[in-house]
């Protein structure tokens, strides 16, 4: 089995690059692909990252190749890591019109590309924000139930650390998902948190402690007041704007400490290529596993009593043809509601990008 990595030579990357080979994913004669643009710095750093790669992991490193042409590209799964990403600038925000203005001509060449010179296989998964604008793009090209966006699942492991740590245990014992959009629009679903080895009682209990009295009827007011409080605070101390968000409720950390995290200029690469590289391994296994990702849906699921179609992130079933189905049970009230709301944003965004 082959992954091709577009972007390959960009942070994010080069991090999914690493953890493909480090973790095993691919196999001795399986091919790793890296793809830069040709004419651009990238042209020149893949072939020095193929090196390097190899320097690194001859001993179980799979075939390496490059590409340079959108038409060379050539896998089963393609990982979109290309394009313009986040400022990393303590203070600055995530400016969405800016990143779609560069990376939608991204999408839109790379899924011409693989529509016309592609398999028709190919499952590709998409790392580059806006995430939501990309699933969008490339589904309009591709067959839908081939593109999935890695957000909500790095988003859904971001929750269940957040979690874990509230309770001082591992990841590994907490299940559960967010929806919605990558990013500032997480919405985090309680109802589907699981507790490993607490009855339904004992679980409900403790996502009461954690919750509080709260629901998701104010959580876009308290997210963006968190962030306006961090963006004060990182410009002078990065410490205190770490503490203080030791202290805020696990939703609202799992949306504003990977943006403390990128504004520190450490970035989330790390994090991103983890959950990437497992959404890859999901495919390559042959099993369908059940995950978390933004697609394209045409009425599989409802929100306010009415089917959807759009771009949204849901838990799925994914296997090697890609996602397969929608697994998202009746919903609380604030949760429905507020999934409803930030679809709606999500819609509006797209739509206008998709229609310019």
């Amino acid at each position: 089995m082959d992954v091709a990595v577009l972007g390959a030579a960009g942070d994010v990357g080069r991090a999914i690059c690493a953890e493909l080979i480090e973790r095993r994913v691919l196999g001795a004669h399986s091919r790793l692909q890296l793809v830069g643009r040709a004419g651009g710095l990238s042209a020149r750093a893949v072939h020095g990252l193929r090196v390097d790669l190899i320097d690194a992991h001859d001993e179980h490193a799979p075939i390496i190749d490059v590409a340079l042409r959108p038409e060379d590209v050539v896998a089963d799964v393609v990982v979109m890591a290309a394009g313009r990403t986040i400022p990393t600038a303590a203070g600055s925000g995530v400016d969405r019109d800016a990143l779609a203005s560069t990376n939608l001509p991204i999408f839109d060449e790379y899924a011409a590309a693989l529509a016309e010179y592609g398999s028709g296989h190919e499952v590709v998964i998409v790392v580059t924000n806006p995430v939501e604008l990309g699933v969008a793009a490339m589904s309009r090209r591709l067959n839908r139930h081939r593109v999935i966006g890695m957000g909500a699942w790095l988003d859904t492991l971001r929750f269940r650390r957040e979690i874990a740590w509230s309770l001082g245990i591992r990841r590994q014992r907490v299940s559960g998902f967010v929806a919605g959009q990558h990013g500032e629009g997480v919405v985090p679903l309680w109802s589907t948190v699981r507790l490993r080895g607490l009855d339904s009682d004992d679980r409900a209990a403790f996502v009461r402690r954690l919750r509080g009295d709260r629901d998701l009827n104010i959580f876009s007011e308290e997210i963006a007041a968190a962030r306006a409080a961090i963006s004060r605070m990182a410009g002078d101390d990065i410490t205190d704007a770490f503490d203080y968000v030791d202290g805020l409720p696990p939703g609202i950390r799992t949306i504003v400490r990977p943006f403390l995290t990128h504004q520190s200029g450490a970035k989330t690469a790390f994090g991103t290529a983890r959950a990437t590289v497992e959404l890859v391994d999901t495919v390559l296994d042959g099993r369908e596993i059940v995950v978390a990702g933004q697609v394209a849906l045409e009425g599989e699921i409802s929100l306010g009593g009415q089917p959807f179609t759009g771009v949204l992130g849901v838990p799925i079933v994914v296997g090697p043809d890609g996602w397969t189905r929608v697994l998202l049970d009746d919903l609380a009230p604030d949760e429905d509601a507020y999934l409803g709301e930030v679809a709606a944003r999500i819609g509006a965004f797209t739509d206008r990008w998709m229609l310019e």
